[in-house]
C-alpha cells in the first residue's frame, strides 16, 4: 500500500503557534503525530514538541500497532514531558494533547493513539467510518446525550480538557483503539481542535468529498478556517493521509512533510 500526505500548521489568530505535526516510516510501518500544547507564556510549544519527539522516537526504535506498545509511548511522553516541567519558569504549567496514527503499509492495517482532544478519522469512500473520542467536559456532556456534537464546537467551556500530557504522577487517560482494516481509497485526517471546532466533523467529510488528493483537501480546510474562524482564533493543524493500493496511480503524488 502506498501513501500521499498532506499537511498545514498554522497559528491563526495567536501570537504564536504552540501546536506541531511530525511523520516517520521505516518503509513497512508509517507514523503520523498531531500535538496542541498549552501553558503559559508559550510553554505549550515546547511541550508539544517533547511529545512529538518522545513519540516518534521510540516508536522508530521499536514500530508497531500492539495497543499495549502505542498505550507505552504515551506514557513515555508524559514523563518525558513532566521531566521538562521541573525546569520551572514558563515550562512548570505546560502540557500538550497528542494523537498519533500507525499503518502497517504491509498488512494494510491502522491503529492510533491520543489524549487530550487532538482528533484522528478514518473516511471510507467519502464517508467518516472512525474517530477518537476527545478527554473533554463536553465530549462528556455530548456522551450522556445532554448537548450535541454541533453545540459542543460553541460551548463556552470546550477547552476543559480532562486528560493531557504533562499530568503529574502518570495521571494521564490514554485511548488506544484495536487495530482496523484499511486500504486503497481510504483517508485519514488527524487535526488539532482549530480544525474541528471551526469546521465540524460533517464539514470536514464534505471537504474530503470535493477533493481529488490530500493537498486539494488541506487547501480547502485551510482556506475555510481563515474564512470561518472568529478573531483571535486558536491555532489549527490538520494531516491528511490518502492510502492508495499497490501500483494505483494516485491522482498527485505527494512529498512528505513535517514541522
Amino acid at each position: 500500500m502506498d501513501i500521499d500526505i498532506a499537511s498545514v500548521s498554522k497559528q491563526g489568530g495567536r501570537a504564536y503557534n504552540e501546536d506541531v505535526f511530525g511523520q516517520w516510516s521505516d518503509g513497512r510501518f508509517a507514523a503520523f503525530l498531531v500535538a496542541d500544547g498549552a501553558g503559559g507564556h508559550g510553554g505549550g510549544d515546547v511541550a508539544a514538541d517533547v511529545a512529538r519527539a518522545s513519540v516518534l522516537g521510540a516508536l522508530a526504535a521499536s514500530p508497531g500497532l500492539a495497543r499495549a506498545g502505542l498505550r507505552r509511548l504515551l506514557e513515555k511522553a508524559n514523563r518525558d514531558v513532566v521531566a521538562r516541567q521541573a525546569e520551572g519558569g514558563r515550562l512548570a504549567d505546560m502540557r500538550s494533547t497528542v494523537v498519533l496514527a500507525v499503518v502497517d503499509l504491509r498488512a494494510g492495517e491502522l491503529a492510533w493513539a491520543h489524549a487530550g482532544d487532538s482528533r484522528a478519522y478514518l473516511f471510507r469512500g467519502g464517508e467518516q467510518v472512525a474517530r477518537t473520542i476527545d478527554h473533554s467536559l463536553v465530549q462528556q456532556l455530548v456522551s450522556s446525550g445532554v448537548i450535541d456534537e454541533e453545540r459542543a464546537r460553541s460551548h463556552p467551556q470546550r477547552n476543559l480538557l480532562l486528560s493531557a500530557l504533562g499530568a503529574p504522577d502518570g495521571a494521564v487517560d490514554i485511548d488506544v483503539c484495536e487495530r482496523m482494516r484499511v486500504g486503497g481509497g481510504d483517508a485519514v485526517l488527524l487535526c488539532s481542535d482549530g480544525v474541528w471546532e471551526v469546521l465540524g466533523d460533517r464539514r470536514l467529510g464534505e471537504l474530503l468529498r470535493a477533493s481529488l488528493n490530500p493537498r486539494q483537501w488541506i487547501g480547502r480546510i485551510d482556506a475555510e478556517i481563515r474564512l470561518r474562524a472568529a478573531p483571535g482564533h486558536d491555532n489549527y493543524t490538520a494531516v491528511a493521509i490518502w492510502l492508495h493500493d499497490d501500483g494505483e496511480q494516485a491522482a498527485q503524488p505527494l512529498p512528505p512533510g513535517s514541522s
